[in-house]
């Protein structure tokens, strides 16, 4: 195991964090292994335990690692690149080898409002779509979708019933609506506290706020607003260099 170099510039907390993040990569401490305690790890690399603290805090920060009250520290799943392309939730999470599950939380149409129908390119009053639901990966609850589409695209869609199953695969196949074309923004943000017992986040807990616009042929079919449990999530993009 790699020791902590007393000469070298980089910090020891920094050091240790190194040597903790190789035996989580190489799987010598697989996910859910308890690591060593505080006192072992100061004994173990002749640190001080503010020094140690400060390395596990910024592991548990990162999202390597999780605290559990009483139990002590853990090594945490790793976090789900977020797809930044047109996909499916479903699509995305088969695609990572994990079963995709959802659960509505409520169906209804809705007149649409000046801002909601700016949005869609509809006109005010026209009827939309309303559709929130939590979404699930192998059980376990990572983001709640709302979306809302033009009842005029996809007229008896709130006769489907949507557990388990693909939004965008539904449009297609029933309404032959291609989303081939979108906008998305995202934003950090602080869950409600509804939003965080459907998570099963602590109050307070970080979240992603992903606002999409989805286009099929040139119209827009649908606005989505998705909230990502943050300590579940990251984002990840090629940088190109600066053409002058």
């Amino acid at each position: 195991m790699a020791q902590i170099d007393p000469d070298s510039p980089v910090p020891k907390y920094f050091q240790l964090r190194e040597i903790l993040l190789d035996l989580i990569e190489s799987n010598e401490l697989p996910i859910g292994a308890a690591i060593p305690s505080e006192r072992e790890l100061c004994q173990r690399f002749g640190l001080s335990r503010m020094t140690v603290r400060q390395a596990v805090d910024h592991l548990v920060s990162e999202g390597r690692l999780h605290r559990v009250p009483g139990k002590g520290t853990f090594v945490a799943r790793p976090k789900i690149e977020l797809a930044l392309q047109l996909t499916s939730f479903s699509d995305d999470m088969r695609a990572r080898g994990l079963e995709p599950g959802s659960r509505d939380l409520d169906r209804r149409v809705v007149r649409a409002s000046a801002h909601l129908a700016r949005e869609l390119g509809i006109q005010p009053g026209d009827a939309v779509h309303f559709i929130e639901r939590l979404r699930t990966a192998d059980g376990e609850p990572l983001c709640i979708e709302r979306a809302h589409i033009p009842v005029a695209l996809a007229p008896d869609l709130d006769a489907f019933d949507l557990s388990g199953r693909s939004l965008y695969a539904l449009l297609e196949s029933r309404y032959g609506l291609v989303l081939d074309a979108g906008e998305l923004t995202i934003d950090g943000g602080i869950a409600d506290p509804s939003d965080a017992d459907l998570l099963k986040l602590a109050r307070g807990g970080a979240v992603l706020l992903l606002q999409r616009r989805s286009y099929a042929g040139g119209a827009c079919a649908e606005l989505g607003v998705s909230t990502y449990r943050a300590d579940r999530y990251q984002l990840r993009t090629l940088l190109e260099p600066r053409r002058s």
